[in-house]
C-alpha cells in the first residue's frame, strides 16, 4: 500500500532528494509550502486525506483552490509527468547535455514544482532555489550554467532575460512587449503545467472551444482525478477549464480570462487582465487590479484598485482612463480609482479576485 507523503522542505537539493526517496518507495508526494502557519498546514493535511492510500503510479498530489476557493488535491501520475516533460522539452529544444533548469518559484505550486519534475523526468540538470531573488537568479545564469528558467511576470521585470537561452513565462498576464527568448504559457494545476506555448498546443495536446467560449483541453499530462475521487474529465478525456477564449483560423489559442472574471458594463465585455497589463506600466502605478462593481446605470462599472508608487502623488483617474481609451477603447476605461496598500496575489502572481 502506497502512501501520500507530505513534503514541507525549503527549496534546494534537500527537496529534490526527499522527492526522489518518496518516489523510489512508490509513494506520492504532497508538496507543502514551508511558509504556511501550522493551523493552515493541519487543514491542508485533513483536506488531502493523508490517511488514504494512493494508487500505483501516482506521483504527486498538488493542492489547488481552483475557482471555488475550496482546496482540491490534483492527482498527477508518473506517466502524466513524463508526458509533460517530453512535450515541454521538445518544444523548447532542451538538450540535457548543455541545458540546465532553474526552479525559483514556490515548489508547492505546479509552476515551480513542474520545473523540478521535468528535469528529473528528462535527466536534465536543475538548480533549485528557496524562492525568487533577482540577484540569485542572475548569478545562477552566470555561475551555475543555468540556461532555462520559469518565471512569472512580476519576476521577469526584475531580471535580465537575455542571460538565459529560454524563459518560460506563466502565471498572470504577460507584459505587452517581451524579449524574443520568452515563451508565454497557458496551463493549470490540472494540466500538470503549461500545455499551450505562445498560443500553440504542445505535441499530444488537443484544444477546443465550445459554443459558450469555454476552453476544453485533452492530453496525456492531465490529472488522473482529484484526491476526493472525482474525475473532472468527461468520458472522452476532455477537461473543461472554466477559462474563456477563442481559436483563430490557424489553431492558435487566445485566452480571455476566467469565466467569472468578466465585467459587463453598459453591454460591453471587459476582461480585467488586458486592462491591468496596460495600467501596470503607467507612471505612478506600483500594482493594479481591475474589478467590476455593481452600478445602477451601467450594470457594472470598471474600478481600478491601485497601489501608488507615491501615496502623496497617486495617478489620476483621467490619466488611467486616457491610457485605456487609447489602447483598448472607452468602454474598458476605469470609472473609479480605489487606492490600496497591496493587491492580494497568489504565489505565482495572479490576482486573488475573490473578495476584492
Amino acid at each position: 500500500m502506497h502512501r501520500l507523503v507530505p513534503l514541507q522542505v525549503p527549496g534546494g537539493p534537500a527537496f529534490v532528494d526527499a522527492l526522489r526517496r518518496a518516489w523510489d518507495d512508490g509513494d506520492a508526494v504532497l508538496p507543502v509550502d514551508p511558509r504556511l502557519p501550522e493551523p493552515a498546514v493541519q487543514r491542508l493535511m485533513e483536506s488531502m486525506q493523508l490517511d488514504e492510500p494512493v494508487e500505483d503510479g501516482d506521483a504527486l498530489v498538488v493542492a489547488t483552490s481552483g475557482t471555488s476557493g475550496e482546496p482540491k488535491g490534483v492527482v498527477l501520475t508518473h506517466v502524466a509527468i513524463a508526458a509533460s516533460a517530453r512535450a515541454t522539452s521538445a518544444r523548447l529544444g532542451v538538450d540535457p547535455s548543455t541545458d540546465c533548469w532553474l526552479a525559483c518559484l514556490p515548489l508547492a505550486h505546479v509552476g515551480g514544482l513542474s520545473v523540478v519534475t521535468r528535469a528529473l523526468a528528462t535527466n536534465t540538470p536543475v538548480v533549485v532555489h528557496d524562492g525568487f531573488d533577482a540577484d540569485a537568479v542572475e548569478r545562477a545564469a552566470a555561475t551555475d550554467g543555468v540556461t532555462l528558467v520559469s518565471l512569472v511576470a512580476t519576476a521577469l521585470r526584475r531580471v535580465d532575460a537575455s542571460r538565459f537561452r529560454m524563459v518560460v513565462l506563466g502565471g498572470s498576464t504577460p507584459p505587452e512587449e517581451l524579449p524574443a527568448n520568452v515563451v508565454t504559457t497557458y496551463g493549470m494545476t490540472e494540466t500538470g503545467s503549461g500545455i499551450v506555448y505562445d498560443g500553440r498546443p504542445l505535441d499530444g495536446v488537443e484544444v477546443r472551444v465550445d459554443e459558450r467560449g469555454e476552453i476544453h483541453v485533452r492530453g496525456p499530462m492531465l490529472l488522473r482525478e482529484y484526491r476526493d475521487g472525482t474525475d473532472p474529465k468527461d468520458a472522452d478525456g476532455w477537461f473543461a477549464t472554466d477559462d474563456l477564449g477563442e481559436l483563430d483560423a490557424s489553431g492558435r489559442l487566445f485566452v480571455s480570462g476566467r469565466a467569472g472574471d468578466l465585467i459587463i458594463t453598459g453591454g460591453e465585455n471587459v476582461w480585467p487582465e488586458p486592462v491591468e497589463a496596460i495600467l501596470a506600466s503607467e507612471p505612478g502605478v506600483a500594482d493594479v487590479a481591475i474589478v467590476g462593481r455593481a452600478d445602477d446605470e451601467w450594470g457594472q462599472r470598471v474600478v481600478a484598485m491601485v497601489v501608488p508608487t507615491d501615496a502623496m502623488q497617486p495617478p489620476t483617474l483621467d490619466a488611467l482612463r486616457a491610457a485605456i481609451k487609447e489602447r483598448i477603447g472607452p468602454w474598458a476605461a476605469p470609472r473609479e480609482i480605489e487606492l490600496v496598500d497591496a493587491i492580494p496575489r497568489t504565489a505565482l502572481g495572479k490576482v486573488r479576485r475573490r473578495g476584492l
